[in-house]
């Protein structure tokens, strides 16, 4: 697979406003770690080679198990290894990724406002949307995964 266009020197404005989004969702009241797992989920779903290798590398960064991020994407069946929180805002991210076929039933709405405040619900939807939106640009014109640049 190789790199389309480089769209980071093509549309840097477009690329600086996205990174504002995520600069916002940074200062939200949602755990850095909280914010990583739904990302790196998403891009489970969307099969982003780019932004699986990142997030991952993110998220071992910040000391996260390495049992949990390998479960992440089975993690209704982990047990307790996702607390209260991070099964919401995965159950959340997965519906909302797919919401083509789910269109978001209120049941999900209702299990999600069960655990998040208006504002936090709000901003990791903007978070789920921000994560969309990068892997359909990262796919798209296929960028380089940085596991496979070095290899």
């Amino acid at each position: 697979m190789s790199k389309r266009l480089d769209y980071n020197q093509i549309a840097p404005a477009g690329i600086k406003a996205l990174g504002g989004v995520y600069g916002y969702v940074l200062q939200s009241r949602l755990s850095a770690t909280l914010i990583e797992l739904v990302y790196l989920r998403i891009s489970q779903i969307n099969n982003c080679a780019y932004c699986l290798d990142m997030h991952t590398r993110d998220l071992l960064k910040k000391e996260e198990k390495v049992e949990k991020i390998a479960l992440l994407q089975a993690w209704r069946e982990a047990g307790n290894l996702f607390d209260e929180r991070e099964q919401a805002a995965l159950a959340w991210a997965e519906t909302v990724t797919r919401v083509a076929e789910t269109g978001v039933p209120d049941e999900a709405y209702q299990a999600a406002r069960a655990v998040f405040e208006e504002r936090e619900l709000v901003d990791l939807t903007i978070a789920i949307s921000l994560m969309n939106a990068y892997n359909r640009m990262a796919i798209s014109f296929r960028a380089t995964p940085a596991a496979a640049a070095a290899a």
